[in-house]
């Protein structure tokens, strides 16, 4: 699906895109991190109307929402395509020496070939985490990797449990 996209100075930014069926749909993003999701006229493309305005919270509920299932189906998708490559989640056990510290601290694609691609933490997800990431007890671990290197990241996080 192509989404054009364009600066809106001062404003945010706006998405536009056509659904399956010819409908063209928007969304702005404003600078505040609120969002308006909009529906173009078919007759005349330059008018629209606001279907939903949210807040910053809610524009960011509506993120997870959509995009958790979306990065996961990516990802399962990804380990089918790739003959050995595997992913597997990992909980953080609360006796583990990493909770606390930051992912970097683990060095964990450096000592088991395997990376660890997001971090689930309740209801949120944190994809591409960074190495300052800070590691919580009950954080579940999205690794891929081949199957050892995998069962190395469990003996990494779980060696204190």
């Amino acid at each position: 699906m192509d989404v054009s996209e364009t600066l809106l100075p001062g404003v945010g930014i706006r998405y536009e895109f056509l659904t399956r069926d010819g409908q063209r749909l928007g969304i702005v993003v404003y600078r505040e991190g609120n969002a308006e999701f909009l529906e173009y006229d078919r007759d005349d493309p330059d008018a629209s109307r606001v279907l939903l305005s949210v807040d910053e919270d809610e524009a960011e509920v509506i993120a997870e929402i959509l995009g958790a299932p979306r990065f996961a189906r990516k990802l399962a998708d990804l380990t089918r395509e790739i003959p050995g490559l595997h992913s597997e989640p990992i909980r953080l056990p609360a006796t583990s020496s990493f909770v606390g510290r930051q992912l970097g601290d683990t060095h964990c694609r450096t000592v088991t070939g395997a990376s660890i691609v997001a971090i689930v933490r309740g209801d949120d997800v944190i994809s591409s985490p960074a190495p300052d990431q800070l590691l919580l007890a009950g954080d579940v671990l999205v690794t891929i990797g081949t199957a050892s290197g995998i069962r190395r990241v469990r003996t990494l996080f779980e060696a204190d449990a």
